[in-house]
C-alpha cells in the first residue's frame, strides 16, 4: 500500500490550475455514498450533490454496514467512504473496482499521493489525512502557568494541576467508548511503548507492554467524566465546546469543530500540539490514517463511471478552498492552516501509520469488547490481556488465519 508522506501532507506547493465552482456535468443517475459521519464527509458530500441525482449516507456504524451492502448486486451503494483500516473487509471480499482506468480518463487533478494501491492497483483515492493529536484549552493553561504536554505522563501532571483548580467539569477527555474507540487508545498507546502485536499471525499482546498500556489508559480514566466508556468523538466533541474539559487526544478531523461559532463557547480558545508520546523522547502515541472514496464492483462499467466523476467533483481544489480549515487535506490547493498544527506535529514526529492488515481488524475488535473489563476493576490486566488474545484467536480460527 503507497504510503502517505510528509511531503504529501504540507503540500501547499502543489496548487492545480483550473479551479471548479460547481459541477462541471449533469449527473444523469442515481448516485449514492455510505461514509462515516464527521465534517470532511459533509463537506465532499454536499459538493458532490452539486453534480444533482445524489444521496448521502453519513453514519458512524458505516464500517460494519458496508461489506454487506457492497455484496449486493448490484450494490446498493455506487461509492464508498473508507479509511486504512475499514477499507480491508472491502478487499478481502473483492467488494471495491480498480481505478486505474478511470484515473487515467478523468483524474488529471488527482495527485500521485492520493491513489492507493493495493498489488499495483488503485483501489482508492485518498482525500485527507486524520490522526489523534493533543488539543487544550489555551486560556486554561496560561491561567494555571501550565506547559504544553509532550507525554502521557505530563498529561496526568497537568490533569491534577487543574482538577485542583476546579475550572472545568473534568481535566481530560477520551474515546473511550467501548469498542472501537477504546480498542484504537489501546492501539496508540501500545505502539507508543514499541508493542508488536503479532508473532506472524498469532496474538503477541499478553507482555510488559500490554500491562503498561492498559494501566496507562486506567491512570487516565481517573481524570475523566465517568461516564467514559459511551464517549466516543462526538461525546468528546460536545465536552471541548460546551467547556466542560481541558484537554483530549481527539482526531484532526474535529479541530474545526472547535471553533465553530454557531455551536462552540470556546472559539479561539483551543490549542493543537502532537499526540502525547508514553516514554520521554519517544514518538506521538497515535496513529496515521487516511480517508478516501471507493468503487463499489458490482455495478455497471457506466454506472462506475458516473459515479466515479461524481466522486471527483466532491474531491476538487473549489471543495477546498471553501473549506480549507475543516481536514488536512490531500487535495491539490490545500494550505495547511493552525488547526492542523497538531497532525503536521505528529506526522514531525514520527507516528506511525495505522497497521492495516486482515490480522488487525481481529485483534482491535478482540480489544475493544475486553478493555473495559480492566478498566472498570472486574479483570486483571493479565486476564485481560489473556481474554484479548483468547478472542483473537477464536476469531482467526475462523477466518482460516491461524
Amino acid at each position: 500500500m503507497r504510503k502517505l508522506t510528509l511531503a504529501a501532507l504540507l503540500g501547499s506547493a502543489l496548487v492545480a490550475t483550473g479551479v471548479q465552482a460547481e459541477c462541471d456535468f449533469d449527473n444523469p443517475e442515481p448516485v449514492s455514498i455510505l461514509a462515516n459521519s464527521f465534517e470532511a464527509w459533509k463537506v465532499v458530500t454536499d459538493a458532490m450533490a452539486e453534480c444533482g441525482n445524489f444521496e448521502a449516507e453519513l453514519d458512524n456504524e458505516f464500517r460494519t454496514k458496508q461489506p454487506t451492502a457492497f455484496a449486493s448486486s448490484p450494490s446498493l451503494y455506487e461509492i464508498g467512504g473508507v479509511s486504512n483500516s475499514t477499507i480491508t473487509p472491502l478487499l478481502n471480499r473483492d467488494l471495491i473496482r480498480p481505478l486505474d482506468d478511470l484515473v487515467a480518463k478523468y483524474g488529471d487533478q488527482v495527485r500521485p499521493a492520493q491513489l492507493i494501491k493495493f498489488d499495483g492497483e488503485v483501489k482508492a483515492v485518498a482525500m485527507m489525512i486524520n490522526t489523534q493529536h493533543l488539543m487544550y484549552r489555551t486560556d486554561i493553561f496560561d491561567q494555571l502557568g501550565l506547559d504544553v504536554p509532550t507525554t502521557w505522563h505530563e498529561v496526568l501532571r497537568a490533569a491534577e494541576t487543574i482538577r485542583e483548580a476546579g475550572v472545568v467539569d473534568y481535566p481530560l477527555g477520551g474515546t473511550f467508548q467501548t469498542g472501537w474507540n477504546l480498542g484504537e487508545e489501546f492501539v496508540n498507546i501500545y505502539l507508543g511503548y514499541g508493542g508488536e502485536f503479532f508473532n506472524s499471525s498469532e496474538p503477541a499482546v499478553n507482555n510488559d507492554n500490554g500491562v503498561k498500556t492498559l494501566e496507562l489508559m486506567k491512570a487516565l480514566t481517573e481524570y475523566m467524566d465517568p461516564e467514559y466508556l459511551v464517549s466516543d468523538s462526538t461525546y468528546v466533541q460536545q465536552q471541548f465546546q460546551q467547556g466542560k474539559i481541558a484537554m483530549a487526544n481527539l482526531w484532526s478531523s474535529r479541530a474545526a469543530a472547535m471553533n465553530n461559532e454557531a455551536e462552540s463557547s470556546v472559539v479561539g480558545k483551543v490549542g493543537m500540539a502532537a499526540a502525547p508520546a508514553v516514554v520521554d523522547g519517544g514518538k506521538p502515541a497515535t496513529t496515521l490514517w487516511w480517508d478516501g472514496i471507493v468503487i463499489a464492483k458490482n455495478l455497471s462499467d457506466e454506472a462506475a463511471e458516473n459515479a466515479f466523476r461524481v466522486a471527483l467533483e466532491g474531491l476538487d481544489e473549489d471543495m477546498v478552498r471553501k473549506h480549507r480549515e475543516v481536514a488536512a487535506w490531500l487535495v491539490p490547493g490545500y494550505e495547511p492552516t493552525p488547526l492542523a498544527k497538531g497532525a503536521i506535529e505528529s506526522v514531525q514526529g514520527g507516528a506511525p501509520s495505522y497497521p492495516s492488515r486482515v490480522e488487525i481488524g481481529l485483534m482491535h475488535t478482540a480489544l475493544g469488547n475486553n478493555v473495559a473489563d480492566f478498566l472498570t476493576g472486574k479483570q486483571s490486566a493479565e486476564a485481560t490481556l489473556r481474554a484479548i488474545e483468547s478472542d483473537y484467536r477464536t476469531a482467526a480460527e475462523e477466518q482460516g488465519l491461524l
